[in-house]
């Protein structure tokens, strides 16, 4: 199975994600919104980028196997 950079990027970007998740998870603290403002345009984007790059490594999942 060959990953693309655009896979490795969506990977390390997810990644972000995750550990935002776990911050809050642990200590009620969420580092995008302390960064950008809650709410704010670039909150939902980088949000949205998770988002989208969640999506993106699903094809990792799914991807054939070589045996």
């Amino acid at each position: 199975m060959s990953v693309t950079i655009l896979q490795k990027i969506a990977l390390v970007v997810t990644i972000i994600g995750a550990i935002n998740w776990g911050l809050v998870g642990l200590f009620d603290f969420n580092l995008v919104d302390w960064l950008f403002g809650a709410g704010s345009l670039l909150s939902r984007t980088v949000y949205t980028l998770v988002g989208i790059t969640g999506l993106i490594n699903i094809g990792l999942l799914v991807a054939p196997t070589e045996d």
